[in-house]
Formats: structure tokens, sequence, C-alpha cells
């Protein structure tokens, strides 16, 4: 999971009114999840197309499967992959995202949730660079990537009535590390994708960076917006892609060639 970063006076208006988060698991799903395919876009935030992509979600041996690919072209594709529990609670099992350019894995991220390992490799000037780490994983309040959005789902209603609900994040730094999390209802925008405007809620992911870690970790927010009503199904995340330090950009549930901000409704 990455965080992208917020206007700062957005960021301040919803910092004042989110009540004390309070600890919580997702619980189950109110909906539960089927199978689904799509081409969602992946875009900067000016708008700009930058990969075509390719949702796939489906059921096996009663998990959640789920694998979203980025194709970018000229040999750079990513690749996220994640699996989950529905019954009797949503849990994440397994997350992993990789990298790859001209065929190499450039970067990759796993996390085990039920052997509660996380793993990180890079290529760097030196050569690969690898990190494995033991996590301590809270079944139910720990994900990562994707894992969210549907959290997020699993959460909406008491969000929508204004509980800020702490959750934990798996994160690279590269190295992996356990992050406490506050989601929050931001409020209702409209959405321009394409030639079409779209009404989302959006949710906010806050990450709660301890005090001595600030120095070393510039961890921003992140963005979720889901459909209404319900059944709430995803619209649109904002994030750096996988790092903090990596670009910001936009991932829209409608394959247009263009995407535009999000304005309050």
């Amino acid at each position: 999971m990455a965080f992208s970063q917020t206007p700062p006076e957005q960021h301040a208006a919803e910092k004042r009114s989110a009540p004390t988060a309070a600890q919580g698991h997702v619980g189950k799903l109110p909906d539960l999840e089927a199978a689904l395919h799509g081409f969602p876009g992946f875009f900067d935030l000016q708008g700009k197309k930058l990969a075509d992509g390719e949702f796939v979600q489906w059921l096996e041996s009663q998990k959640l499967c789920v694998t979203i690919t980025y194709d970018f072209g000229a040999g750079r594709l990513i690749e996220e992959k994640a699996v989950f529990q529905q019954e009797p609670e949503f849990v994440q099992d397994e997350w992993s995202w990789r990298e790859l350019r001209n065929g190499q894995v450039y970067r990759q991220f796993n996390v085990d949730f039920v052997a509660k390992k996380a793993t990180a490799k890079k290529l760097e000037a030196k050569g690969s660079v690898k990190w494995s780490r033991e996590i301590k994983v809270e079944p139910g309040r720990t994900f990562a990537g994707f894992g969210f959005t549907l959290a997020v789902k699993g959460l909406r209603e008491r969000l929508l009535q204004g509980e800020k609900i702490e959750l934990q994040a798996v994160v690279f730094l590269p190295k992996p590390r356990i992050l406490p999390v506050g989601i929050s209802y931001g409020g209702r925008d409209k959405i321009s994708t394409g030639e079409r405007i779209v009404i989302g809620d959006r949710f906010v992911i806050h990450p709660r960076v301890p005090l001595v870690a600030r120095a070393f970790v510039d961890a921003q927010d992140e963005r979720i917006w889901l459909t209404v009503p319900r059944p709430a199904g995803f619209l649109r995340w904002e994030g750096n892609i996988v790092e903090p330090d990596d670009p910001v950009v936009r991932v829209d549930l409608l394959p247009a060639n263009r995407s535009g901000p999000a304005e309050p409704k």
C-alpha cells in the first residue's frame, strides 16, 4: 500500500471534522464479492492515460482471488495479486505486487498474512537487494494493496455515519513494516471520467506514523471512491504507485482516454 498527496486545505478540513479513531475489524462484508472482469484506466493526476489495465476477480476453493495488471507499453508491466476469505469474516490471506521491465523483475513485494511474513526485492545499481521480515498480523484488521478497497466497502456504512476506524497496513519503505492507518469518510464527489460524470463517496486512509519514524517515513494520505448507492463498487483510487516516493497516480473504473478531477457535490 502507498499513500497519495492530499491538498493541505482539504486534508486539514478532513482532519478537523474526523472523530477519534477506534480500532476495529471489518467483519463480514455486507455484500459478498463474486466474479468480475473489467478494464480500469491508469492515469497521472493531470488526467493523462499512462497504462491500460485489466481487473479479474473470481472465486476458487471458497477464496476470493484478484489479479490486476497494468500495461504501460515499451516492456513495462505492473501486476498485483491478492487472496481473501469472505466468511465467516473478511480476512486477507495473500498479497503480491511486482513491476517488470523488459521481462525482468524490477521490484517485487510479497505478504503472506497466514505465515505472518513479508518480503521485498528491488533491482538497484549495485544489484538485487532483498528484505524479509516477520510481521504482526491481526486477521480482519491488517491489509495491503487492493485489500483496502474491499475493507472500505465492508466499513462503508459505519464510515458514512461519522466513525473513524483504525486498521493496519503492510507497507514497504522498501523494508516491510506494519503501519496503523485511520479511515474516515471525506465527502461525496462528482467524478469526471471520459465523457461521463459519476457520483461517488470519498474515503480517506491516513497513515499514523510513530513520532520516532517521522524523520524517515513521509507517508501521505490515500483516497478511495466507491459508487453510490449500495451495493458499493470501486470507482477511483489515488495514491503513490507502491512506495512513498513513487509518483502519485490515479486508477479509474472506466477505461477512458482522459480522467478529470473529483469535485465536491
